[in-house]
């Protein structure tokens, strides 16, 4: 059991109004590590006025004080990262050394958007007269919602906390609840770091009760979401009622494509990769691959031979291991239909495909990572995001086919191109309906650079300077100075 987390409102920590709590479980051993407080409708109410409150003072600090709270709260994770990675591990899965990078990277956000205070500007408009002049300013939103993720708690919020933050927002977070420990005491930090209260407050429970909540009271001005497209449509509606701002991360589905000039090596290292990190449950996770004919073999026996040295653990007892658990028995069992709908329509599994054998695997949500061939785009592989470690792998006569395959999906979040032909390489950027196209790299989003999804991937955008214009809303003044 780790020590059992309470909610936070108005800078006091306190129990759900209705006493009720909800279990977190490691899933590596499916033991039950802690209860948390099952928060409803009056708990979000009690979030939002506080949020609502600070607003008024915190929307009016200068920046750079904002930014001194966010520096102190980064250097606060760096010198827990090691604690906080492994809560991480214990309640989502991942290997602590992944744990603690995102620990790390999380206050690297922090960091980040603390140095955008300096960089929050407006600006003077000429106008066709000497009597008058127009000034645009840019002032924060109001109070935000921000949901996040499962399958990276931490690193998520922080990237809505941060660019909400430094903007002026005070912000209502609910942590996932698979997931709500480690997060809950990262945000915990802005607190001790000086934030007033009020200014962030964090609420758990389902999201079908205190999410909705959260989502469709007055006071609520933005949702910030990271989570599926069908939740993302959902929020939509909720939120339609009063206009309220939005940024949704969704699906991803992510394709990799490999053109007959790649570097085969490269290609399968970035692929096997990006492909089963974090057991595949990531946004940007290649969850469809497709292969020039000409290197079509080569590249997959390399692939299948790099993918079943990956070595599968519990990340706290084997901080070192590739793999842990998935997070989640429900996303387990989504992988074990995608991989039986895929072998009725003629797949095969080259590796994976069960769960490990093992006693040290028993327990706990484990399954092999798999690679797929002899696959079509009549599979749920190929259509629908796994959101696991499946790796199926399909060939194509040319990069034309591969793009239009690629970009027969709803989804748009990445894609992934490997080449060494310089046109091919624009081209395939050009014509890829996707916000992010890595060429020749798999690396994913980064705090520096804009982040956001086409289609029905999702709406504005996460991380760099934009992220923070996504909490902002523009005022134009309009002053007749009186002559001239």
């Amino acid at each position: 059991m780790v020590e059992e987390p309470r909610m936070l409102i108005d800078g006091e920590w306190v129990d759900a109004q209705g006493g009720e709590t909800f279990e977190v479980i490691n899933p590596a051993t499916s033991e039950v590590i802690a209860h948390v407080p099952k928060g409803g409708a009056k708990d979000a109410q009690k979030a939002l006025e506080a949020a609502d409150r600070a607003f008024k003072e915190w929307g009016i600090l200068p920046p750079i004080k904002r930014g001194t709270i966010l520096r102190q709260a980064a250097q606060l994770a760096r010198e827990r990262r090691e604690e906080l990675g492994r809560v991480l591990t214990m309640e989502q899965g991942k290997p602590l050394k992944e744990a603690i990078g995102e620990i790390n990277a999380s206050a690297e956000a922090l960091d980040y958007f603390a140095e955008e205070a300096r960089r929050m500007t407006g600006e003077t408009i000429p106008t066709d007269s000497t009597r008058r002049r127009s000034i645009v300013i840019k002032q924060p939103i109001g109070v935000v919602v921000a949901i996040g993720p499962w399958n990276y708690p931490v690193l998520l919020l922080s990237w809505k906390l941060g660019p909400a933050l430094i903007a002026g927002c005070t912000v209502v977070a609910k942590p996932p609840s698979e997931a709500p420990l480690a997060v809950t005491r990262f945000i915990a930090l802005l607190q001790e770091a000086g934030a007033p209260p009020g200014v962030v407050n964090i609420v758990t429970g389902p999201g079908s009760e205190v999410g909705r909540a959260l989502i469709e009271n007055p006071l609520c001005r933005k949702v910030a979401l990271t989570g599926q497209t069908e939740t993302g449509k959902e929020i939509m509606r909720l939120a339609a009622k009063d206009l309220k701002h939005l940024s949704l991360e969704l699906g991803g589905h992510c394709p990799l494509i490999v053109c007959e000039d790649a570097d085969l090596d490269a290609a399968v290292k970035g692929g096997v990769y990006r492909s089963f990190r974090n057991m595949g449950q990531i946004c940007n996770a290649i969850n469809r691959i497709y292969v020039h004919e000409s290197i079509f073999q080569p590249f997959v026996d390399k692939f299948v031979k790099s993918t079943v040295t990956l070595e599968i653990g519990n990340g706290l007892e084997n901080p070192d291991v590739d793999l842990g658990p998935m997070t989640t028995e429900a996303g387990r069992q989504k992988v074990r239909e995608h991989i039986q709908d895929a072998v009725s329509k003629g797949a095969k599994i080259l590796c994976g495909g069960r769960e490990p054998p093992g006693e040290e695997y028993a327990k706990g949500f484990f399954f092999e990572p798999t690679v797929l061939v002899d696959v079509n785009h009549d599979m749920k592989v190929m259509r629908e995001e796994t959101f696991g470690p499946v790796a199926p792998i399909m060939a194509v006569a040319s990069l034309e086919e591969a793009i239009e395959y690629a970009n027969d999906s709803p989804y748009g979040l990445v894609a992934y191109v490997y080449t060494r032909d310089l046109a091919k390489a624009i081209t395939a950027a050009e014509r890829l309906e996707y916000g992010t196209v890595g060429i020749n790299n798999v690396s994913g989003g980064e705090v520096a650079f804009p982040y956001g999804g086409w289609k029905q991937s999702g709406i504005g955008v996460e991380n760099s300077s934009h992220a923070v214009e996504e909490y902002l809303q523009m005022k134009h003044i309009r002053i007749d100075i009186g002559k001239g």
